[in-house]
């Protein structure tokens, strides 16, 4: 079968923070190579930690770890599904590799993975996972991949806008955001209450899941599309409520024109976006800087945000590890609570584990993000989603919707499409 490399990395391309010194491919050796040590080989990708932070956990390592070296090479996402699956099937493979949580299913249809099921029970605390990390690092029953980190979409808003409106606290349902949002049109001043493209159908995905929809499902090991159920259906309509509040397109995506670069402007309270998008926000326009604030996206009742689509890393253990033992033992580290909170706090990240988000108390977005990691999801977890994702049938259908057109005809035709896709015939 065919590999594609699916793009959970496009979805959130701007969470990373880029951490300055970190080159493509550029070796950090862990050891002097000292006779009699082992070398655990791992591939991480680049931005996805910074030199302090790496240095702290090698350092660490090997001194409660003597005998032991950690070697690290960077790797550039652009190619990475081609060099990872030749990685595997080569006599040299690396002894950990850092993947995207949604690419999982493809290297384990290679079934060059070693089965971490065991190790996820017994020692790693498997039942505390982001479901988001954990359930696309699951395949046929086993785990193969490890959830690392997370990240995923919040409200971004404009706090002196809200204060202009009277809106004195974030919401937390989604009728009251709708009723907020209302506001804070018709308040004096030009103020749009939201900015939503058209086709951000990552966020439409939330609101599906929200309704107990799904964008496809499996059943005796065959995929259908599911966007014509009558949940997913009240998902879209949500979405389209919602969209009709502000003056976002409705035949483009978040990134046409740059969602952050609309916001800059100050005009706009709210958008849907990584918090990492405040940085692009501020460069445009400083005087933002202090004005910006984060909340998760509200759900349909109090206490429950709206399930986030999650994007983040699994890390896995080729089977031709030359030390699975000690592979494994390098990834139970990194896994671990004690890495967890410096990861989560250096990278602003979300912590792999719900019982961990005290660690990014104090720091609003991040921690408005894992409110919402507690409840995100994975995209459907096929490795031919990819295909999916690259002919995206759910952008066009949206737009019909949005425009007017039957939203019932308009999934069915959708979800046939994406049937086809999964099927294998694209």
């Amino acid at each position: 079968m065919k590999k594609r490399l699916p793009v959970w990395a496009c979805a959130l391309v701007s969470v990373a923070v880029a951490a300055p010194g970190l080159t493509g491919c550029g070796v950090l050796p862990g050891g002097d190579g000292a006779e009699g040590t082992r070398t655990v080989s791992v591939w991480l990708m680049k931005g996805s930690v910074s030199d302090a932070f790496l240095k702290r956990f090698t350092t660490a390592y090997e001194e409660d770890h003597p005998g032991v070296a950690i070697e690290v090479a960077f790797q550039e996402w652009t190619g990475i599904g081609k060099k990872v699956t030749a990685a595997l099937e080569s006599e040299d493979a690396p002894d950990v590799i850092e993947v995207g949580n949604t690419q999982v299913a493809q290297y384990a249809e290679t079934d060059l993975l070693h089965d971490l099921t065991l190790e996820s029970v017994r020692d790693l605390g498997y039942e505390d996972w982001l479901p988001g990390l954990a359930e696309p690092g699951k395949v046929d029953g086993s785990q193969y991949g490890i959830p690392w980190y997370a990240a995923n979409r919040v409200v971004i808003y404009n706090k002196d806008l809200f204060d202009r409106a009277g809106i004195e606290s974030p919401p937390a349902t989604r009728e009251q955001w709708l009723e907020d949002t209302r506001k804070l049109d018709e308040t004096p001043g030009g103020i749009q209450g939201i900015y939503l493209a058209g086709q951000d159908w990552y966020t439409l995905a939330g609101f599906v899941w929200d309704e107990g929809g799904e964008l496809a499902v499996q059943k005796d090991g065959a995929w259908t599309g599911a966007l014509d159920s009558p949940a997913a259906l009240r998902g879209m309509a949500a979405y389209k409520e919602l969209q009709a509040l502000g003056e976002g397109p409705r035949n483009a995506d978040e990134e046409n024109p740059p969602q952050a670069q609309v916001f800059a402007r100050g005009d706009v309270a709210q958008i849907i976006a990584p918090p990492s998008a405040a940085a692009a926000i501020q460069e445009r326009n400083p005087a933002l800087k202090d004005k910006l604030g984060f909340f998760p996206i509200p759900g349909r009742t109090a206490g429950k945000p709206c399930p986030v689509f999650t994007g983040g890393s699994d890390l896995i253990i080729p089977r031709r590890s030359d030390d699975r033992d000690a592979a494994m033992d390098v990834v139970a580290a990194l896994a671990g609570e004690k890495w967890q909170t410096d990861l989560a706090r250096t990278m602003n990240y979300v912590p792999n584990k719900a019982t961990l988000a005290s660690a990014v108390e104090g720091q609003e977005a991040t921690a408005a993000m894992a409110v919402g990691a507690a409840r995100g999801r994975a995209t459907p977890n096929s490795p031919e989603w990819a295909a999916v994702e690259e002919a995206n049938p759910i952008k066009p259908y949206m737009t019909a919707v949005l425009e007017g057109g039957s939203p019932e005809r308009a999934a069915k035709a959708a979800s046939a499409r994406i049937t086809a896709i999964l099927r294998g015939r694209p």
